[in-house]
């Protein structure tokens, strides 16, 4: 059965699926597989995330509404050469996107801003190892050390108030880019904090992704000195100072990781942080 989680005020829609169409979509139910559609509402940056084997039924409801609202939603697909535009930009036309096709099973996760450390080839593989719950949702940049400068306090801050996953991502000075996907935004906290959804990740240079070994739940931790992922052993799986300019990368059993870099102690070039727009 396929699910959908509205994004922004889109309750009316969600209120006129349920009303008519139920076993279609069921807020509680969330055991779904990978959607492959958006339900956009028109001129707005609104979404619904759909299964594929739905959307006839859903693109028929929409074609004859009984709610007038319905009227301003369409169903539009995401399709690799523009995926950023169509889910990023108000301005798409009709004739640029079908009201619904088929795509390929493995549809790279959305960036709804520009990176510059991540390409579809790190998609591809970080997409594998993501929770079913982020797949196919837009992505949003909360932190970069280009835009926002190299402060650990301005990453906490940017992060206040949400409430979905993160994804971290870090080019060294040996040009190595790596990091972590974390199943919570990141901050203060005296505990460590996040699930077994963890794992840290490096593209030096083929892609490794160590997940949770089990041995201890040292998953995220951090304060206003530094911010700590793993750990349990003689380090941190990956570990940043306060500037976000030094950091380190050491085995840990959480991880059973290797070191993420060249060199256990690096220096940051660049760094970003992106969450699941919902």
């Amino acid at each position: 059965m396929g699910v959908a989680y509205s994004v922004g005020e889109v309750d009316h829609l969600y209120t006129f699926f349920v009303q008519w169409s139920p076993e279609i979509y069921t807020k509680g139910n969330k055991k779904r597989r990978h959607p492959h559609y958006l339900i956009r509402e028109k001129q707005q940056k609104h979404y619904l995330v759909g299964e594929k084997n739905k959307v006839a039924v859903i693109n028929k409801l929409l074609s004859n509404p009984v709610n007038p609202a319905a009227n301003n939603w369409e169903i539009i697909t995401v399709k690799d050469p523009k995926r950023r535009l169509s889910l990023c930009s108000s301005d798409d036309s009709e004739a640029d996107e079908p009201d619904y096709q088929r795509e390929d099973d493995d549809a790279l996760p959305v960036l709804c801003d520009e990176s510059q450390l991540v390409g579809d080839y790190h998609l591809k593989r970080l997409a594998a190892h993501m929770p079913a719950r982020t797949q196919c949702y837009p992505w949003q940049l909360v932190y970069s050390t280009a835009i926002h400068g190299s402060s650990l306090k301005t990453l906490y801050r940017n992060m206040a108030g949400l409430d979905s996953p993160v994804l971290l991502v870090i080019k060294d000075m040996h040009q190595k880019v790596f990091g972590a996907f974390s199943s919570d935004p990141f901050k203060v906290s005296k505990y460590c904090y996040g699930t077994g959804e963890t794992f840290l990740f490096s593209f030096n240079p083929d892609f490794q992704a160590y997940r949770w070994s089990g041995e201890n739940s040292y998953f995220v931790s951090g304060n206003l000195e530094s911010l700590q992922i793993g750990g349990g052993g003689g380090g941190f799986g990956l570990w940043l100072d306060a500037d976000l300019y030094h950091g380190s990368s050491f085995s840990c059993p959480t991880f059973h990781n290797k070191s993420l870099s060249t060199q256990e102690d690096f220096v940051v070039q660049d760094l970003e942080v992106w969450t699941v727009k919902n």
